[in-house]
């Protein structure tokens, strides 16, 4: 039986870039555009034959702006997908858009292409707070992407929202989100993310020249909570750390990525997890278009130290955590073994817990655990 594998395409394009951005993604011509689009075509082409042996069950357009280039280049992807690769039968295909750069004509291309999951950039539903991050968009035009797509039978939407933006207020933030709950019907999904000042943005010189009024750290945290409460009541289960989702609307791509499950990315910076190899694309747009073929920068052989590692700070990112019969299949060797005392010591400070027993016993972080998930994480590192 062949294994799954996921495919991401990094489109590095925006009509302008956001104030608190450091994704790897500006501005191009329509040219330039096109030119990637088909270097991006000849690498996936070119690399298919390589991941033979497994069989396509999610694929993610990212960026940047994926809905910024012609909606005949996502449809060509798919087709060569098809063409070259083995597909589970229900594949997950996502695409990231956001409004004002998307209309009916795209939207019905990409139901053509197969896409049967949108994820929307929103961010804040108060049109205030988008001018403040440098959104192209208000609500108005998100709204009209909404309904349409509802209206072509996307049922299947992702929403992102931040919280802890400039000059923003709890009340402000938690309005925001019963918005977005109230559209009929509600998202499948919401990604809830704080803002973090990223150096070398915009935000971050602006922040270290005090020109920008954050939230407090007790605001951003009140934000956070009730992020969590609003949700649950709202029907919605926290399977990730930032996630939130309908029964079984669950991002399939992105719980790939905390199991490790074997993915490749195309195009520029694309990072690709293959058989316990981690290789990445280059991030230069020119060396890129001048050969596809060869965009590799940096691969490296992951030891059965690094595996162990990475199967647990990233499987402990779900709020399920990490099931000890998995841990002991991977690598022949228990978690408790390995790393008894660190559960122990957690479970003690009230930040892990066990659930369930025998070959359904599993390790997961409680709420508190949650909160500073990134200093639990850090003691499982083996090095």
């Amino acid at each position: 039986m062949k294994q799954n594998l996921e495919l991401y395409f990094h489109i590095p394009f925006c009509e302008r870039k956001c104030l608190y951005c450091d994704f790897l993604s500006a501005t191009a011509t329509e040219q330039t555009k096109e030119q990637y689009m088909e270097a991006l075509l000849t690498e996936l082409v070119g690399s298919a034959k390589q991941y033979a042996n497994k069989v396509v069950d999610t694929i993610f357009f990212g960026g940047g702006t994926p809905s910024v280039v012609d909606p005949i280049y996502i449809e060509r992807v798919m087709s060569a997908v098809r063409e070259h690769f083995s597909m589970t039968e229900q594949p997950e295909i996502t695409i990231e858009v956001n409004p004002g750069t998307v209309d009916r004509k795209k939207l019905l291309c990409y139901r053509r292409a197969g896409i049967n999951r949108l994820s929307i950039g929103l961010q804040s539903a108060n049109d205030d707070a988008l001018k403040r991050l440098g959104r192209i968009h208000t609500w108005a035009q998100f709204l009209e992407t909404y309904e349409t797509a509802r209206e072509l039978g996307f049922d299947n939407i992702n929403v992102d929202l931040m919280s802890a933006l400039p000059g923003q207020s709890v009340e402000e933030y938690t309005q925001g989100l019963e918005k977005v709950l109230a559209l009929t019907p509600p998202p499948e999904h919401i990604s809830a993310y704080s803002l973090i000042l990223e150096e070398g943005t915009p935000f971050y010189t602006m922040a270290q020249e005090g020109e920008l009024t954050f939230p407090s750290e007790e605001e951003d945290r009140a934000m956070y909570y009730l992020t969590g409460e609003i949700l649950a009541r709202a029907g919605y289960d926290r399977y990730e750390i930032s996630n939130y989702a309908r029964p079984g609307k669950e991002c399939r791509h992105n719980i790939g990525y905390w199991r490790r499950v074997n993915y490749i990315g195309y195009g520029i910076g694309a990072a690709s997890l293959w058989e316990d190899r981690r290789f990445q694309n280059t991030d230069q747009l020119t060396t890129y278009l001048k050969n596809p073929l060869d965009a590799r920068i940096s691969e490296e052989l992951l030891t059965k130290e690094d595996c162990m590692e990475e199967f647990l700070f990233l499987g402990l990112r779900l709020t399920r955590g990490v099931r000890l019969s998995d841990f002991i299949q991977n690598f022949g060797v228990s978690m408790e073994e390995l790393f008894g005392e660190v559960i122990e010591k957690n479970i003690a400070e009230g930040l892990l817990e066990r659930k369930g027993n025998g070959a359904e016993e599993w390790v997961c972080l409680t709420e508190r655990g949650l909160d500073v998930s990134n200093y639990v994480m850090a003691q499982f590192l083996l090095h």
